[in-house]
This record gives structure tokens, C-alpha cells and sequence, in this order.
């Protein structure tokens, strides 16, 4: 986390300060001015209750070298979200203790406040259920990879099973494997299968696919999206971004995979890129990959087309664009939108 202000009151706290920032050179010291002195710091008239407002508004982090009930005070009317709230870590004067005192989890306090205990030789004190009980943390599983959680309601509820040593069943047909790395937990459980797990006596379900989940499973499960399909897409210079967000919409309701698993988008190198898709791509919130037509020629595709040829150079844009991106295979082949789309899904190999 490089965004990170730390916020400094007493002398003491200035030099514990001072040395955080030899070991994050990016994070940015603020003090009140009437300390100021020669340490690299953004020195401030206003009240402290005036300044965290700011500094809680414009940074990921904020490290707070004060107690942790000054703390609380100061940050309480500013609170929103444990989903955008910064992360809040408290250090003591005497840089005895390092404490996650806001958004643990999602917001990265855990992970920073054994990073800086470490560096400083202080004891780190993070009070999180998951943490503490060497749990898997739902709201955290695949963070490191880009997963995405279909839909978060449920967390909250399945964490508490998880803490509670509830039965939990886990079912994984694609993404990255080495999501944990010790012993799983004594009440969790991998099934190889759907069907398997659903017939356990689990109290919950931990999915993680990239196909859509039935609603009588999905309403006792927390779902991720790990970012595993590639949309090979071969369009016209006018072709809109409405019809390929629509069209592609159809395609993966059709075939049952969740758009949420889109990686990319992926086409041709034409001589002007294409409005349409650099639009798409952007409101999906993906990336956009192009190929010259002498790559995509060599892939060997399941339906190239001699129109296609004569147009563009290659007997395939959508599918050889889509397998060529992923490094796998096709899960759906070319689906025609006339006159000016075709789409075609693949499927990272991971």
C-alpha cells in the first residue's frame, strides 16, 4: 500500500514517524506545526479533528501515533463502509503496540499492521475472527489473484460459520489452485462436484467458478469470480459498444458463465482502433488486447470463414483472437450478431 499518511501529535509520535517513513519512503508525515522542526513533514495549523477528516477522505492508509481512544473519536463521524473506509492502524507513543484498528480485511490493516510491527520490533494486536482463529477469511479468499465475489450478501453470515467451526462445503472448477497454503481448517471440506457438496451436511458453500450457480445453491453460498474468460470479439469500425455489451451479455447467459469472469476483451489490430470496443471494454471494466492478422492465421480454429479471409487477412478473428489471448480453449465458438459481430468465449488455461 503506497498511499498512506501518517499522523503524528507528540514529539515521541514525530520520531516514531520518522523512522516508519525510512522503511516507506512513500508514506507522507503530517504533525501539527507547533512541532516543526527539520523532519520531512507536512506541518498543519488546523485543529487535528479537521485534518483526519482530509487525511481520511485522500488515503488508503492512516497511521495514527496516538491511543487508540483519541483515534476512535477523531475517525467516528467519518465512517462509511468497511468496503471504502481507509485502513486505520494505531501505534502508541512509546511504539510498544501495533493495532489494526479499522477495515482489517478489506482495507489491508492486517497484512500493514504486521509489516510494521515487524520493522519497528513492536507486537502486533489484530482482534479479526478469521485471523485469530487461523480461518479462512471469506471476504478475503482470492484477493490476491483478482477474484471477484458474485454477490457479497452473504459473507457476513458464512464468516460466522467459518469462525463457528460450521460444516462448509468448497467446490472449484477453475482459477488459481494454491488459494491456501497450510491445512484447510478442520470443518471445510472440497468436493470434486457440485452435486457431491450439495449432499453433504455442510451448513454453507464456498464456490469458486466462473459458470452461473443455481439460485437454491447460491442463496447458501459465497460465490468468486476468478478472472478466467476471454471475449474474442470480430466487429465492424461501427460497430457500438451497446451491441457488444448486449450481445455479449446473451452469449454468456446462454452458455451459463458469469460476466464477472470476463478478463479481457480480445480482436484484430485494424489500422483505427474501434470506438466501440475501447467503450465496451472500459464500462466492463476490462482490459483490451489486440493481435496482428498474421498471428491470429495460425491458430487452427473450428469455423474459419473464407468472407472473413478476403475482409481481414485471417480465416478467423473472433476464435483465433479468443484462443490465442487465453493460452486454453474455446468454451463457446463463434456466435454471429448480423451484419457487423461475432463473439467467441475461451477459457484461461491456468
Amino acid at each position: 500500500m503506497d498511499k498512506v499518511a501518517i499522523l503524528a501529535i507528540t514529539k515521541n509520535g514525530i520520531k516514531i514517524a520518522t523512522t516508519i517513513k525510512q522503511f516507506f519512503p512513500s508514506w507522507e508525515i503530517f504533525a501539527p506545526s507547533k512541532f516543526q522542526d527539520n523532519t520531512i513533514a507536512t506541518w498543519y495549523e488546523e485543529q487535528t479533528s479537521a485534518k483526519i477528516a482530509e487525511l481520511f477522505a485522500k488515503f488508503d492508509g492512516l497511521v495514527c501515533l496516538f491511543s487508540l481512544g483519541a483515534a476512535i473519536r477523531l475517525v467516528a463521524p467519518f465512517l462509511k463502509d468497511k468496503k471504502i473506509d481507509p485502513a486505520v492502524i494505531i501505534i502508541d507513543d512509546k511504539a510498544n503496540f501495533v493495532i489494526s484498528a479499522l477495515s482489517g480485511h478489506l482495507g489491508g490493516a492486517n497484512e500493514l499492521t504486521e509489516e510494521i510491527a515487524k520493522k519497528l520490533g513492536a507486537t502486533s494486536v489484530i482482534t479479526t475472527a478469521a485471523d485469530v482463529n487461523k480461518t479462512i477469511p471469506v471476504d478475503l479468499l482470492g484477493k490476491e489473484f483478482g477474484w471477484k465475489i458474485d454477490n457479497d450478501s452473504n459473507v457476513t453470515r458464512i464468516s460466522a460459520f467459518m469462525v463457528n467451526e460450521e460444516k462448509i462445503g468448497i467446490y472449484q472448477d477453475v482459477g488459481e489452485k494454491n488459494w491456501w497454503k497450510t491445512d484447510l481448517p478442520k470443518n471445510v471440506t472440497i468436493y470434486s462436484s457440485i452435486e457431491e457438496m450439495t449432499k453433504s451436511n455442510s451448513k454453507a458453500y464456498l464456490i469458486i467458478s466462473d459458470r452461473i450457480i443455481d439460485d437454491t445453491i447460491a442463496k447458501n453460498s459465497v460465490i468468486y469470480r476468478p478472472q478466467t474468460l476471454v471475449a474474442g470479439i470480430g466487429l465492424h469500425g461501427d460497430t457500438t459498444k451497446e451491441k457488444i455489451i448486449e450481445s455479449l451479455s446473451a452469449v454468456l447467459a446462454k452458455y451459463g458463465l458469469s460476466l464477472k469472469s470476463m478478463a479481457r476483451l480480445v480482436s484484430i489490430k485494424k489500422p483505427k482502433d474501434i470506438q466501440g470496443l475501447i467503450d465496451a471494454a472500459k464500462e466492463m471494466q476490462v482490459s483490451l488486447e489486440y493481435f496482428d492478422r498474421d498471428d491470429l492465421a495460425k491458430i487452427t480454429i473450428p469455423n474459419p470463414s473464407q468472407m472473413v479471409e478476403a475482409y481481414e487477412g485471417t480465416p478467423s478473428v473472433s476464435e483465433a483472437a479468443a484462443i490465442k489471448s487465453s493460452g486454453g480453449r474455446l468454451v463457446v465458438e463463434k456466435q454471429k450478431f448480423p451484419p457487423d459481430l461475432t463473439i467467441a468465449i475461451a477459457r484461461i488455461q491456468k
